[in-house]
């Protein structure tokens, strides 16, 4: 595989960075366009190695450190989505590159989605997953709980709070993997918090920036995909969205929830990359990806 390639660009003189994994392809044209991977609010460059395995034979992998994530400087006062979107096209146009796949997961869907509007033709195919599109009130008081503990300075009491905010608990609804998951994105919001500088900032930025999913799209071939017990926003939310995107996909993935990228994380690797070079996922009739289970875990096991 080749070696990756990290440059540095800038918007309104808010510095950000870009990583591309070329694909490995050689003396071959790529499968498809370069696929640009953004992710939750506190997700990076370097989180997305079940994509670089899945996508990189076939072509560019691209992850990014957007304004307010991971190395890059935070963000500036003020609404934040045209900035974002900006720096979107910055990396586009660094590339070179005429069109891009777009795949955005949580919080990185209303990035993806709202460059999608603003550029549509830059963007050859759109995925999207665990989109945020309803956040209702109780998990609004979730977060403000866990805000509180932020401010307070109570970095575990947040991670707690904020990763069980993200994740279904129902013991009665099976999740894949949860308790792995669960830890995980523990870890990964301690990790945050203690290493970036400004992980408080984004965070609070994510939660009070409220993402705007209005305005249906048209003429870009579009998936949506849910975790069939996704607390965050439900899938049948999320099925409506999918309705105001012209001739879009939806599928809902079984046995996880908001987190679907890590309790399924082959299966999503392989949903999204068969979606970008053209072949149709395998779905039943309910919607709901019929994809082998991820190794690792026997079946029923958490």
């Amino acid at each position: 595989m080749p070696e990756e390639i990290i440059r540095t660009l800038s918007v309104d003189g808010v510095r950000y960075s870009y990583r591309v994994l070329p694909g490995a392809h050689p003396g071959e044209p790529p499968a498809t366009e370069p696929t640009l991977i953004l992710g939750g609010a506190l997700q990076g460059m370097f989180g997305w190695p079940q994509m670089d395995d899945h996508l990189g034979p076939a072509t560019d992998v691209v992850t990014a450190d957007l304004p307010g994530m991971g190395s890059a400087d935070p963000l500036p006062p003020g609404p934040s989505a045209d900035l974002l979107r900006r720096a979107v096209l910055g990396i586009a146009d660094d590339l070179g590159a005429p069109r891009l796949n777009v795949f955005g997961f949580s919080y990185g869907t209303a990035i993806a989605f709202g460059f999608a509007r603003r550029h549509r033709e830059r963007v050859a195919r759109l995925a999207l997953g665990g989109v945020p599109v309803h956040i209702d009130a109780v998990q609004v008081a979730c977060w403000e709980r866990a805000r509180q503990q932020l401010a307070a300075g109570d970095r575990e009491g947040f991670a707690a709070t904020a990763a069980d905010a993200l994740m279904c608990l129902d013991p009665e609804r099976p999740v894949h993997r949860r308790e792995l998951a669960r830890r995980y994105v523990r870890r990964s919001f301690l990790h945050a918090l203690t290493h970036s500088p400004h992980a408080a900032d984004s965070l609070y930025r994510a939660l009070a920036d409220r993402p705007d999913f209005s305005g249906g799209l048209t003429g870009v071939p579009a998936l949506v995909f849910a975790g069939e017990h996704d607390t965050v926003t439900p899938p049948a939310r999320q099925r409506e969205f999918a309705a105001t995107i012209e001739g879009s996909r939806f599928l809902t993935i079984g046995e996880s929830d908001h987190w679907v990228v890590l309790e399924r994380a082959d299966e999503v690797a392989s949903l999204v990359s068969r979606f970008f070079i053209g072949r149709e996922p395998v779905a039943d009739e309910a919607g709901a990806v019929t994809l082998p289970r991820q190794a690792g875990a026997p079946a029923g096991r958490t």
